[in-house]
């Protein structure tokens, strides 16, 4: 007898163990079920992740936990059902708290058997919203980095394919000069040249949209009133559309500035009016706005600009949207465009520190969105007169390492009246101004040999800190970390440009 109550007192032990242990378990709801799903027990877990007391929640069915859209499924019945047959029921889904929200869960319901009869069901329940939610931020930080390495590589051929074009255009520029000394009266000879010099703008202007998409152009960032901006260029606007498309504004009264290079934000704002244009054949409203937002996302947080651009137009088609902002792709007629100008804007948009999204709908239109980061610095500053151009007052260190665009460049140095020595590396330049007699050094930056151009201004600037310098390029990673330390003077280049560039440099 001594021995049965000594059993049964640990029994009773034991059961009560185990129970203050379901009890007190506060990150999970273990409850139980009777066979038809009717609630028998409840711990804290549940009374804390769905809100019920368990005066409120036992002898109800737990079918109330579920959607009403599962509900009406029977979704609850089938839980049961293949928990029996199968012996265990596991899922992850959205379940309902007392309060009315949403929370998604992941579930576990065990059959409970005695002496082979079903007696019950075994359900545990948590709540896993918060891991969901960091799942479902990182796969989207990884398919945005799947995208950036797509676009780099994308953009490192286009930016060599740049590079090599922009040293071809700036021969045919250059020789422009030279066939305009030709003989004035012959009309063969006129339209020849005319020819050349518009394809070489054109060359030049599709050219460096390839650049910007590489985020490989030169750029002049500064901080930019995006209202006073676009009262400078509204006529501008105004002709991209045309006459059939009505062009709205909604700009918030107190938008932030931003910093940017101009002529590429610029550029980036007309490619996307050309586009919601080209979007809507039978006529529509494209509608530029700019407000303030402040971000909270992993690659891009804090205070931005979100400007649109939106359209009433046809849409784009779901399998085309992910292709949109890739170099020469267009859905456009053959000679009706180059797919070159989204990527432009694609390439700003980063270049600038933000990024460019976009919404659409089929037969409702597209809304462009670029954000760029807040200038928190100085207004925008005006850009000084040029001073007039410096002719035939002294000798220039040409530094190319393409003899045929060192050609044409001597030639156009030589029409402005300069003497010019040229080296083609630059361990060469350093040995050529130690003979003196130079008055200032004309550089390309990606050169050949242990110092870019860059790089030789850097060592000349320590040896002979007052000479100047003026740097050129089409193409150059390396361009980007100048931050206005050197002129830059972009290539292709016309001889007013040169003449310009050289005027502006400090004696």
């Amino acid at each position: 007898m001594v021995r049965k109550s000594s059993q049964q007192r640990d029994l009773f032990e034991s059961e009560r163990s185990f129970r203050l242990l379901v009890e007190g378990v506060a990150d999970y709801a273990l409850y139980m079920l009777d066979p038809t799903g009717i609630i028998t027990s409840w711990n804290i877990g549940g009374e804390r992740i769905k809100g019920y007391s368990p005066q409120e929640i036992l002898g109800q069915h737990f079918s109330r936990f579920y959607t009403e859209t599962d509900r009406a499924n029977g979704k609850p019945a089938r839980a049961l059902g293949i928990a029996r047959d199968q012996g265990r029921y596991e899922e992850e889904g959205w379940r309902v708290r007392k309060d009315g929200t949403f929370f998604w869960a992941s579930v576990v319901i065990d059959p409970i058997y005695e002496d082979g009869t079903l007696v019950g069901f075994a359900k545990i329940t948590r709540d896993i919203t918060e891991r969901r939610n960091t799942q479902i931020k990182l796969e989207a930080m990884q398919t945005q980095l799947a995208e950036s390495q797509k676009f780099d590589a994308l953009g490192q051929l286009t930016g060599g394919v740049a590079h090599d074009f922009n040293n071809l255009l700036m021969i045919i520029s250059g020789s422009l000069h030279v066939l305009k000394k030709g003989d004035p009266d012959d009309a063969r000879l006129r339209h020849a040249i005319s020819a050349i010099e518009t394809a070489t703008k054109r060359g030049a202007a599709l050219t460096g949209q390839l650049l910007t998409f590489a985020r490989r152009q030169s750029v002049n960032p500064q901080a930019i009133h995006f209202g006073d901006r676009i009262e400078a260029i509204r006529e501008v606007l105004h002709a991209g559309v045309g006459s059939a498309v009505r062009l709205a504004f909604e700009i918030e009264r107190a938008v932030w500035p931003i910093k940017a290079d101009v002529s590429e934000f610029e550029t980036a704002l007309l490619n996307l009016v050309i586009n919601a244009r080209d979007a809507m054949p039978d006529g529509g409203t494209v509608t530029i706005g700019a407000h303030n937002v402040v971000l909270d996302d992993p690659l891009h947080s804090g205070e931005y600009v979100a400007i649109t651009v939106a359209d009433t137009g046809l849409g784009i088609p779901s399998d085309v949207v992910d292709k949109i902002f890739e170099p020469f792709f267009t859905t456009k007629p053959v000679g009706k465009g180059t797919g070159l100008g989204l990527s432009q804007v694609h390439g700003f948009a980063h270049q600038a520190d933000g990024t460019v999204k976009v919404a659409s709908e089929l037969g409702k239109g597209t809304t462009f969105t670029i954000l760029l980061p807040r200038e928190t610095g100085a207004a925008a500053r005006t850009e000084t007169p040029a001073a007039a151009p410096l002719r035939g007052s002294g000798t220039v260190l040409l530094v190319e390492d393409n003899p045929d665009v060192a050609l044409v460049s001597t030639g156009l140095l030589e029409q402005l009246g300069y003497n010019v020595r040229r080296v083609a590396d630059a361990e060469a330049a350093l040995r050529e101004v130690e003979t003196n007699g130079i008055d200032f050094v004309f550089s390309d930056i990606v050169m050949p040999g242990k110092l870019d151009g860059l790089g030789l201004a850097h060592r000349l600037r320590q040896i002979r800190p007052g000479l100047p310098i003026l740097l050129a390029t089409g193409y150059s990673d390396v361009a980007a970390g100048v931050r206005g330390d050197f002129p830059i003077l972009r290539k292709p280049y016309e001889i007013h440009e040169l003449s310009e560039a050289i005027s502006k440099l400090p004696r």
